[in-house]
């Protein structure tokens, strides 16, 4: 099944592909390997899902940033090649999350990405290898950041 079709069974609806906010390309490609920039939790609407887990935000509401933040990384790779279908597999995601000291529920909230990638891309080409780390700041207060690598067609 087309990726593409399958972001519309699903009722996804994907945020404009955010512009870089930095010195950065947001997609490298090298090899069949599709190196994704950090995003954040980008809407539809343009805003962005602010505050720090453990204290301005519980699980659930981090587990939904990452899964928009998930959805704005879908946009920018639909934005690259032109499809989500020259995607492969995902290889590996790095999330961060911005939350209190010894908050012990970054996975719980990386999962919310993991798990639209998995709906997305299917059980074997969408679970790839991950870590999820707390942190106690990131760029503009965004409440997860996350980062990719994707096998591809180039």
């Amino acid at each position: 099944m087309s990726y593409q079709k399958r972001i519309e069974e699903l009722g996804l609806e994907l945020p404009p592909a955010p512009k870089p906010a930095g010195v950065y390309k947001p997609v490298v490609v090298v090899d069949g390997l599709a190196y994704v920039s950090g995003h954040g939790p980008l809407k539809a609407n343009g805003t962005l899902t602010t505050g720090r887990l453990g204290l301005d935000l519980d699980v659930e509401a981090g587990y939904d940033a990452a899964r928009q933040t998930g959805l704005a990384m879908l946009a920018t790779l639909q934005s690259h090649f032109g499809s989500l279908d020259k995607v492969k597999r995902v290889i590996k995601l790095l999330g961060l999350v911005q939350c209190i000291e010894g908050f012990p529920d970054s996975p719980a909230v990386i999962n919310g990405c993991s798990e639209l990638f998995r709906d997305v891309f299917g059980e074997e080409n969408g679970v790839g290898a991950r870590s999820a780390i707390g942190t106690n700041s990131l760029p503009g207060k965004i409440a997860v950041e996350i980062e990719a690598i994707f096998e591809v067609d180039a």
